[in-house]
């Protein structure tokens, strides 16, 4: 059964006990509702691969308040990643960044109850809160619906209200010189630009 918490201290705080028991999370972000698990704990990566039915090719990205929590979990950030992160984050900018492990996505997202949770939990691993090809949910009571028939699967959601929906993070890879747009979303080329050298096309 899944519960349902408020997205008040609380709530976090029973939300924050879960991620760190390794169970798998929900709560909104300022997109779409995501489904999460401890950042420090790769190997339960595999949960939410089960969960959402998603191949398992699929890179997860991670979650994070700043890029303190990057560099804390072993990752590199150079003055690119710092100058990116100060113009963009929190907000639809995922940095892809080098460490001792290959390469890992990061993003910091523009919406409180979801940096609430990261404040209190630490970095996540998170991914959208679907079935793999299915629609995006932008609710508590979606999210319930999605995974109604695995509800041992989802420990618990965060009820943050409606989130609007959107298009999905511009990706920007920092393990490249000069850096490289993997996928363009609401921040534009011509933005990222600005900040730091893409190169030429």
């Amino acid at each position: 059964m899944t519960d349902v918490l408020p997205p008040t201290p609380e709530g976090i705080a029973r939300a924050t006990e879960l991620l760190r028991a390794g169970a798998v999370v929900a709560f909104p972000t300022d997109t779409v509702y995501g489904v999460a698990v401890d950042g420090t704990r790769p190997d339960l990566l595999g949960a939410l691969f089960e969960l959402k039915r998603r191949p398992l090719d699929r890179r997860i990205p991670m979650l994070v308040m700043d890029l303190e929590q990057a560099l804390a979990a072993g990752w590199e950030v150079d003055e690119r990643a710092r100058a990116l992160a100060d113009r963009f984050w929190p907000g639809a900018l995922t940095l892809v960044l080098p460490g001792g492990q290959g390469s890992q996505a990061f993003r910091a997202p523009d919406h409180p109850v979801a940096l609430a949770l990261i404040r209190a939990a630490g970095p996540l691993y998170a991914t959208s809160a679907n079935l793999s090809e299915q629609p995006d949910t932008l609710g508590a009571d979606e999210v319930l619906i999605a995974f109604a028939i695995d509800q041992d699967g989802l420990a618990a959601v965060v009820d943050g209200g409606a989130v609007p929906g959107g298009v999905a993070s511009t990706v920007i890879d920092l393990t490249a010189t000069p850096a490289k747009i993997l996928r363009e979303g609401p921040i534009s080329a011509s933005a990222l630009a600005e900040v730091v050298d893409l190169g030429r096309g």
